[in-house]
């Protein structure tokens, strides 16, 4: 019987091999995120997924949650309780979302495959974009014209939802060149 215990400890990993009086506790990886301090943190749209390193998911979570603020408090007519279930919807889904992404990017630390780390997850700063740039300078612009030049910004509250479609737009134009993109790379060469 001696034997078998010696041989089950010449077996293990060195460090779960029994010393006699000594007890091994496996470190826990520095990197691992808490799912609960990014819920907590997600109290502030968007905190708890730059906890866990989704930066980029954190500012639009941010900026969701902030256009809608906005939205509701300067009045949506009739749509204002429809704007106050979304704004209750996406802050609660924002809280799970951190939580959820925090248990996922552990998972992938420990070695689970099918789960992907953010990509920016080490990058903190901000991407160049044309479309982004552009649009950046416009609001700049516009918004100098007022302080500047005294223009008025009367017809924003008009014309405001253009951005809208103007980021829709943009999107379906990514969506389709991403996809022609992955069709021509799942081909076969001639």
């Amino acid at each position: 019987m001696s034997d078998a215990i010696d041989n089950s400890q010449a077996q293990a990993p060195p460090e779960t091999a029994a010393v006699p009086g000594v007890h091994f506790a496996r470190v826990p990886d520095p990197r691992t995120k808490s799912p609960f301090v990014a819920c907590v943190l997600s109290a502030m749209p968007g905190l708890g997924q730059v906890y866990v390193g989704y930066y980029q998911r954190g500012f639009i979570n941010a900026l969701v949650v902030a256009s809608l603020i906005t939205l509701l408090v300067n009045g949506l007519g009739a749509l204002q309780p429809l704007g106050a279930i979304f704004l209750a919807f996406f802050f609660l889904y924002n809280i799970i979302d951190a939580g959820r992404r925090a248990m996922l990017y552990n998972q992938a630390l420990a070695g689970g495959s099918e789960v992907e780390l953010p990509s920016d997850f080490n990058s903190v700063g901000v991407n160049g974009s044309v479309i982004g740039g552009v649009a950046v300078a416009l609001v700049g612009l516009v918004l100098l014209s007022n302080t500047a030049f005294d223009f008025s910004l009367d017809w924003l509250e008009d014309w405001w939802p253009l951005a809208l479609i103007a980021f829709g737009g943009y999107l379906v134009y990514q969506a389709n060149r991403d996809r022609s993109t992955t069709d021509e790379s799942d081909s076969p060469l001639d």
